[in-house]
């Protein structure tokens, strides 16, 4: 958790903002890092809790911060959608009058749930009353707003009685979108045509056993390719990866989390990046690898259909779609795709004028 600045360091002429983060891990800290390293003309308030124990963050952040948070208000608060801001606010008086902005990193109604995880919409209501409890709400892609409507209208219908009127259209009426940006990644000059990375978390929620079966009807078909296989995984293999190292061990060029300087040349070296992805909001790390020239393959989806072009896209879920796909690129490099609209170029005078219009029509104090 970063210590709050002291009061003599502030500046007087700087509007004050608590970034509250309650789950610091993946894009929520690159997100809050970024905010806080560019945006210098704010005196940022941050305070963060560890990315871990995703039940008790969720529910418990209020009590964290219960006797963590200063007296004086500030111009501000952007919390993530981690954040209970509803309770906070009843639980700080102070805090009732401050505007507040909702940023959704992910939402619960469209996170899906692995085997060992009870189904409940405790979790989904905390959302829902942060949002309902803050003057705007962001969200990071399209996909991720329309998820989370949609998921509070199916709630509603379900509901016995006393629904309330007009609500979804309420949080949509004062609902925007504003990416988190990345930082551009230059490519290689003698990039590799036949390599392929991945570079998301082995988890349930990325699907990596689709990739190794694609990767397999890929070497039937007699494709020569090579792999980079990164992202962050636990300490005891998962299957898939197990099977990826038994079935394409002669192909594999890296294998392990790696630093940041190293994470940039395999991009930079990549021909491909490929998702198989049953859940993603944004993904930066398809969007990084996509920025350093690799062609991008992913499912035709969740955020994906907002930001690639129907060529990159395969039908979710189809290992031989993605494996034919793999095998046209391989074949015949295709160019690379633009997204500069993610770049932190594009996005920063987006995130200004976001911090600095609340403060001003929200009547706040500063």
């Amino acid at each position: 958790m970063r210590p709050l600045a002291p009061p003599h360091l502030a500046s007087q002429n700087h509007p004050c903002i608590w970034l509250l983060s309650a789950y610091r891990s993946d894009s929520h800290a690159w997100w809050a890092d970024w905010l806080t390293s560019r945006l210098t003309e704010i005196d940022w308030q941050v305070r963060e809790l560890p990315g871990r124990h995703f039940a008790w963050r969720i529910r418990g952040n209020p009590l964290s911060w219960l006797d963590r948070l200063p007296k004086r208000s500030p111009d501000l608060i952007l919390a993530t959608s981690m954040v209970d801001l509803a309770t906070l606010r009843g639980i700080h008086p102070h805090l009732a009058g401050v505007p507040a902005i909702y940023y959704f990193h992910e939402n619960q109604f469209a996170y899906p749930r692995s085997e060992q995880q009870l189904s409940t919409i405790d979790a989904a209501m905390v959302q829902v009353y942060g949002a309902l409890a803050a003057d705007r709400v962001l969200f990071n892609s399209a996909y991720n707003r329309a998820s989370f409507l949609q998921g509070l209208e199916d709630l509603l219908a379900r509901l016995p009685d006393h629904q309330p009127i007009g609500l979804i259209e309420r949080l949509a009426r004062k609902s925007e979108i504003l990416p988190v940006p990345i930082a551009p990644v230059t490519g290689q000059d003698q990039r590799d045509p036949k390599l392929i990375v991945w570079n998301h978390r082995w988890e349930y929620d990325k699907a990596p056993q689709h990739f190794v079966a694609a990767l397999d009807a890929l070497a039937e078909s007699g494709i020569d390719f090579r792999l980079a296989v990164l992202g962050k995984r636990p300490d005891r293999a998962p299957r898939a990866l197990v099977a990826l190292r038994q079935h394409h061990a002669k192909q594999i060029v890296v294998d392990g989390r790696v630093s940041r300087q190293e994470y940039e040349h395999w991009l930079g070296q990549a021909a491909i990046v490929v998702s198989t992805a049953r859940h993603e909001f944004q993904g930066l790390g398809v969007l990084e690898a996509a920025s350093a020239g690799a062609f991008p393959l992913v499912p035709d989806d969740l955020c994906y259909r907002e930001q690639y072009p129907q060529h990159c896209r395969y039908p979710a879920g189809n290992t031989q779609a993605l494996a034919q796909k793999l095998r046209a690129a391989l074949t015949c490099p295709p160019r690379p795709v633009d997204i500069s609209g993610y770049t932190e170029a594009s996005l920063l005078p987006r995130w200004q004028q976001a911090l600095s219009t609340t403060r001003k029509f929200m009547n706040c104090s500063g």
